[in-house]
């Protein structure tokens, strides 16, 4: 009988563009934090890194879940697998005709690049209407001969695209099938299998991504397991998705289109399980990092989630995905004066290497960290990530010349320049994503995270006219801690596209009883307990002649007349009208179903005592001269963690921890509370 301790540490990682940050969490929930440079050219050292950094034997852990940016990265960059696609007789240039849009609003000119080249798209006979009727059958031995053609191409991956294929999928299924005696790997992605949703375009694209990413996500997985196999950790690596919820390694290497956007989802769970714990269930969410800036909202407690976005000009996805806005703004930021003679702040980055001049690592163009250093926002000396003190002269220098000297600013004046510039872009960012959602930013608090969140946060809500601001215990790794809260979750979407007087109910149990099913074997393969898997069915609905549609619970409907009830219910909710007489339309069923591996609470991380009047002067370490709004001010430097719940700092002050720094401007007060979160008004505001 062995009688060895079972492992215990539950860790998380999350790959940034700039760094990769890691928690580690033992049983009794002391937990280690770790952020260590990120190695673009193969992320998992990186991972291994900050395992290492966390002093965390592999033998000792019980779940590891990584959110990864590898497969975004090689979609953006067009580093994926060599594709070849096979289609309907006709259809080949369904990925590059796309829709009728522009690459630029009012641009005359722009390409696409579509992820399967046109030399690698084949054609062969066959024919499914959109009802599912088959008016060609599928030929098979001409399949076969284009299958060999494309191994001898060398293309790598093969995605299989058939009209209409999500009404009925025979012909998909028995090409894959077929291809699978002959493609000499097992990249071979049938779009059914993805998306089973009309609009072939849209539903050819998200195939392509899946196709395009599954062999660098197989490689990078495998080697990662791999590694840490050989390490001594003999469980299952856990991967985040887009959608929020977490899939095992196995699964990811054949839904590789799941794991796009995963890091910046993970910091969206995060935010949902803070924000019921600080009980603010309204929260916008602003994840401020090296290259990006990635801003969402939680509403009445969950995360916006969208089936609807393009990852790039002509490369829809059409999986759920936590609405997410990226732009790229982030402490790596290259600051510039362009051809028109004004300062432009990113898109560019000096990412992880060379990164800012501040971290000593060979960077010379002026970037976000380097003009918050030169405020006294950022320390010259102990700066996260350096090792020596920050030359100062050198960023003074080369902020002089790039920005200072073009625009007849003073230094000082430049940089504080740069944090407005950059400031505006990110409130620019979120009025988009919370604006044309219907939504006020003032009816939300403001969760500032990410390495380099807090630095910006309430200048950002200042922008806004955000009344509060969170900042967590430790906002530097919150998408890593993300990865721990997150449930095992699968997503199932089924194209109906009838009257609903057309459908019966036994046609509609069908299907949810099917997703239910394949989803429920699926998280329990996971990992999940059978008694703990949730599940959860919508149906997605319209009146006849619209393009838009509605979004009806499908719990407790025993009648198509119900569902009717609930879409007139929805839509007079949503629009304030009733449309009598019209007729409604049932589009897709979509199902989610999920559960939970044993997620993490977050109040057991940090506890934090009491003492509402102490004496403010005894938390301060430190003082430094900081620059707000042109003038300089003696600021307070606070040991954020020292600081006891209740005690109410007024600003100006400076909250230094390893994983970030948090700035309060002068008009602003804080205090934490009973678990280490900042919670942050205006003087005023506070009683």
């Amino acid at each position: 009988m062995s009688t060895a301790t079972p492992p215990t540490l539950m860790v998380g990682v999350d790959v940034g563009g700039t760094f990769t940050d890691g928690i580690a969490i033992d049983a009794d929930g002391s937990t280690r934090l770790a952020k260590v440079p990120t190695t673009p050219h193969n992320q998992a050292e990186g991972v291994l890194a900050v395992l290492r950094a966390l002093d965390a034997d592999p033998a000792e852990i019980r779940m590891l879940v990584h959110g990864t940016t590898a497969g975004t990265n090689a979609l953006l960059e067009r580093k994926g697998a060599s594709t070849a696609l096979i289609t309907t007789e006709g259809f080949k240039d369904i990925l590059e005709l796309g829709r009728r849009e522009r690459p630029q609003l009012y641009g005359m000119y722009g390409t696409t690049d579509p992820l399967v080249k046109r030399e690698l798209r084949r054609e062969v006979p066959e024919r499914v209407d959109a009802s599912g009727a088959v008016v060609t059958a599928l030929d098979e031995e001409a399949f076969v001969r284009t299958v060999q053609e494309l191994v001898d191409s060398g293309a790598e991956s093969l995605l299989i695209g058939f009209l209409h294929s999500y009404a009925n999928p025979a012909h998909e299924r028995r090409a894959a099938q077929l291809a699978g005696e002959h493609w000499p790997n097992a990249y071979i992605t049938a779009t059914s299998d993805v998306v089973a949703e009309f609009r072939e375009f849209e539903r050819f694209g998200t195939g392509a991504i899946n196709a395009y990413l599954q062999p660098v996500i197989d490689r990078y997985v495998g080697s990662l397991v791999g590694s840490l196999t050989d390490s001594g950790y003999d469980r299952e690596l856990i991967i985040m998705q887009a959608n929020g919820g977490m899939m095992t390694a196995d699964v990811a290497r054949t839904q590789s289109v799941n794991t796009v956007l995963s890091g910046p989802a993970a910091g969206a769970i995060a935010a949902k399980a803070l924000g019921e714990v600080m009980g603010r269930p309204n929260i916008i969410t602003a994840d401020l990092g090296g290259t990006s800036f990635d801003v969402g909202m939680i509403v009445d407690g969950q995360p916006l989630v969208t089936n609807d976005r393009d990852i790039d000009y002509n490369v829809p996805v059409r999986i759920p995905t936590i609405d997410i806005r990226t732009i790229g703004a982030g402490g790596g930021s290259i600051a510039h004066v362009n051809a028109g003679g004004l300062l432009q702040v990113g898109p560019e980055s000096a990412g992880a290497r060379p990164g800012p001049i501040a971290y000593n690592r060979g960077g010379t163009e002026p970037t976000v960290t380097d003009a918050n250093v030169i405020l006294g926002r950022l320390p010259s000396s102990g700066l996260t990530g350096v090792e020596q003190d920050v030359d100062v002269e050198q960023i003074r220098a080369q902020i002089d010349r790039a920005v200072a000297t073009p625009l007849g600013l003073s230094i000082e004046q430049a940089a504080e320049a740069i944090l407005r510039v950059v400031n505006d872009n990110m409130a620019a960012a979120t009025r988009l994503v919370s604006l044309e959602r219907g939504f006020d930013p003032g009816d939300f608090a403001l969760l500032g995270f990410g390495g380099a969140g807090p630095l910006h946060a309430v200048e950002l809500a200042d922008e806004l006219n955000v009344p509060e601001v969170l900042i967590p215990h430790s906002p530097g790794i919150l998408c890593a801690m993300g990865c721990q809260v997150a449930h095992v979750r699968q997503d199932y979407v089924q194209t109906i596209s009838k009257r609903l007087s057309e459908v019966t109910a036994g046609e509609l149990r069908a299907v949810t009883d099917r997703h239910a099913e394949v989803g429920t074997a699926s998280v329990t393969a996971q990992g999940v307990e059978p008694g703990g898997v949730d599940v959860a069915h919508t149906a997605e609905m319209q009146y006849e002649g619209q393009t838009h549609s509605l979004f009806v619970d499908l719990a407790g409907i025993e009648s198509t007349d119900q569902l009717g009830e609930r879409l007139a219910d929805a839509y007079r909710e949503r629009y304030g009208v009733d449309l009598d007489g019209y007729v409604p339309r049932l589009v897709n069923v979509r199902s989610v179903i999920s559960g939970d591996r044993g997620a993490l609470d977050l109040r057991q991380l940090a506890t934090v005592d009491a003492e509402p009047h102490a004496d403010v002067e005894r938390f301060v370490q430190s003082r430094r001269p900081v620059y707000f709004a042109g003038q300089w001010f003696d600021t307070p430097v606070y040991d954020r963690h020292a600081l006891p719940s209740g005690l109410r700092i007024d600003g100006p002050a400076i909250f230094a921890q390893a994983d970030s720094t948090t700035v309060l401007p002068p008009q602003w007060a804080a205090e934490a509370d009973s678990w280490g979160n900042l919670r942050i008004q205006k003087k005023e505001t506070i009683r």
